[in-house]
């Protein structure tokens, strides 16, 4: 099991370290000069060299590169120079000087995602934090309603195989895997947020924040989390409608329930007793990955809703051209895809005889 760990933890390692190498090239030498970005319409010759020196812009794309690797590494060497771009200044790193050897001291600390270009200097690190508990807590609801709903009906649709509910309820699921999430978002915020808004008293659009009108602070608004969290969930929905269906009739033809119905067990008992915890186990599987997935496929959906998540900022990003805080973004997803893939294959190993761990 140790190897094991081992080799999974190897394959994240260089898996991270590809997802850092595209995303620095992709956004730090394809876009043009990132100080002129930063500067806009506003750039002189002296801010420019100004910018360039703060973030080592001024260095070789190679020196560069080793910055950044340097900025993310856990463990990692600064100068102690003044004028170099790792000089390890006073509120730039959370770090703890672990030792000096010439003009090298190294540190160790927690991931430095450098500063926002349009936040005034902001750390990516904070911009990250305050948004990114808000798309968790989203996810975490549209996964929810997924699981709930669509296990419900997918042991319908397979108690009631072939017949018309069956076929409603295998368009449905067909409906929810087809329909995209940035359509549905705005068809739900239309119609219940506006048509209906008498009747369901949600709004088109909202966080799970907002502000006192009379400023006195922030309230918490879980209406808000209603429909953007039944859009998102949309598509995960489907696919554990057909996953249960599926899985559920394969268990129900195995030896073992034919001898509980022969010993005259009620079909609920059976169900519930013998047959869907041996369903479950692909659905499980599924689930896992659809809860990352949620933290990109959010985007869209925050956006249209006003949702204050990770996604919403990343779309704002993107319109600023805020790089920093597009590649952190980017970083953290990958990042917890890959977290979660680690542990949904080790769990699967630990609770399937069938695969070797060698």
């Amino acid at each position: 099991m140790l190897k094991y760990l081992l080799y999974k933890t190897g394959y994240a390692l260089l898996t991270l370290f590809g997802v850092v190498t595209v995303i620095f090239f992709l956004f730090t030498v394809l876009p043009g000069d990132p100080a002129r970005m930063m500067l806009d319409q506003n750039e002189n010759s002296e801010q420019l060299a100004i910018i360039k020196k703060k973030y080592g812009f001024d260095k070789p794309v190679t020196t560069q590169y080793l910055y950044y690797l340097n900025d993310l590494s856990p463990i990692s060497f600064h100068s102690t120079d003044q004028d170099d771009y790792t000089y390890l200044s006073e509120g730039k790193y959370n770090a703890v000087k672990l030792f000096t050897t010439g003009g090298t001291t190294t540190v160790l600390k927690t991931p430095y995602l450098r500063e926002s270009f349009q936040k005034s200097g902001k750390a990516v690190t904070q911009v990250i934090g305050d948004t990114l508990p808000n798309t968790i807590v989203l996810a975490f609801s549209a996964i929810i309603i997924a699981i709930i709903i669509g296990i419900f009906l997918g042991i319908v649709s397979a108690l009631n195989k072939d017949t018309w509910l069956d076929r409603m309820i295998a368009l449905v699921s067909t409906l929810g895997m087809s329909l995209p999430s940035f359509f549905a978002a705005i068809l739900f915020a239309w119609v219940f947020g506006f048509l209906l808004h008498k009747y369901t008293h949600l709004n088109m659009t909202g966080s799970l924040y907002e502000v006192d009108d009379f400023g006195e602070g922030t309230y918490i608004q879980w209406k808000n989390l209603i429909l953007p969290a039944i859009v998102l969930g949309i598509r995960p929905l489907g696919v554990v409608i057909q996953l249960m269906r599926n899985s559920l009739l394969e268990v129900m033809g195995q030896d073992y329930i034919r001898t509980a119905r022969a010993k005259g067990l009620s079909e609920i008992r059976i169900i519930r007793k013998h047959a869907l915890k041996n369903a479950l186990n692909p659905v499980v599987t599924a689930i896992s990955g659809w809860f990352a997935s949620m933290l990109a496929g959010a985007v869209f959906v925050e956006y249209i809703f006003g949702w204050n998540g990770l996604g919403k900022e990343v779309v704002e990003a993107l319109n600023t051209l805020d790089l920093p805080v597009i590649m952190g973004a980017v970083l953290v997803i990958a990042t917890t895809f890959v977290i979660i893939n680690i542990l949904v294959d080790i769990i699967y190993a630990w609770l399937d005889p069938k695969i070797r761990l060698e």
